[in-house]
């Protein structure tokens, strides 16, 4: 069994990796699929929005993984710029797509739960303005590592674009309580305790849950394929190299 150090090598987490992801594809189907059967046939419909609530079984995870994701980018950024670590670029590039993913399945459904509830598509309410700002970062982030071919450049200006679009993160989280908005405050992860129906609740965290695997199998397999794609790279310029001509030599001529 490696010691937690030699997890940081990336054929060692390559190994580990194959191992592990049938494991967590079979956790993030079980926990998605008791959720989604919770929230349909347990969960009660809400005494307000009937049946129409039942989208936030999906939105509002969606919601938790897009900033759980970009906390884990900001952890590889900083593994990048401190220790210059390959399996940091690695994990923090997977996991901006998936971001992104999450994202903006967090602004459609959003999207489709207001229409009813506020007669609108879109506001520019305060939650919905800052998610939509962490959506785009998450693109400018995919397209700046698509954009600079060398792995290294390209690692350090996606860390320091992640470390400062940090900021948004909090703006993100607090602000039902900053600003006067159509969201509702948090009612599950708050001091006094959820203010949410048990019967809403638990069905609630099982997707919460399945959503959490559904990420990390995702993320596994996303930063073992980036380890293979840069193996392959790299043997493949070095099969090139090999194979060049060698350049004939030149004698001067004697003075």
């Amino acid at each position: 069994m490696p010691n937690v150090a030699s997890l940081a090598n990336p054929a060692v987490f390559s190994r580990l990796a194959a191992r592990a992801l049938p494991w967590l594809t079979a956790l993030a189907v079980g926990t998605l699929a008791l959720g989604a059967w919770a929230a349909f046939f347990v969960a009660p419909p809400d005494y307000q929005q009937g049946d129409t609530a039942r989208i936030m079984y999906v939105h509002v995870p969606a919601a938790w993984m897009a900033s759980f994701v970009y906390a884990t980018m900001c952890l590889a950024a900083l593994g990048t710029l401190i220790w210059r670590h390959p399996l940091a670029d690695a994990a923090q590039k997977a996991a901006a797509p998936l971001g992104a993913g999450f994202t903006f399945v967090c602004l459609a459904t959003g999207s489709i739960w207001g229409r009813p509830m506020w007669g609108a598509w879109w506001v520019w309410d305060a939650r919905l303005t800052s998610v939509l700002v962490l959506f785009l970062i998450y693109l400018g982030i995919v397209l700046l590592w698509q954009a600079i071919e060398d792995f290294s450049r390209a690692a350090r200006a996606a860390a320091i674009l992640t470390l400062v679009g940090a900021v948004n993160i909090p703006i993100v989280k607090f602000s039902v309580d900053w600003w006067n908005t159509l969201h509702q405050p948090s009612s599950v992860f708050r001091l006094g305790g959820p203010t949410v129906d048990g019967r809403m609740l638990w069905p609630l965290i099982a997707m919460g849950f399945g959503f959490l695997f559904l990420f990390l199998a995702l993320h596994v397999a996303a930063v073992r394929n980036e380890i293979l794609r840069r193996r392959l790279r790299r043997l493949t310029l070095r099969a090139a190299d090999d194979s060049a001509p060698a350049r004939p030599m030149v004698l001067e001529p004697a003075q």
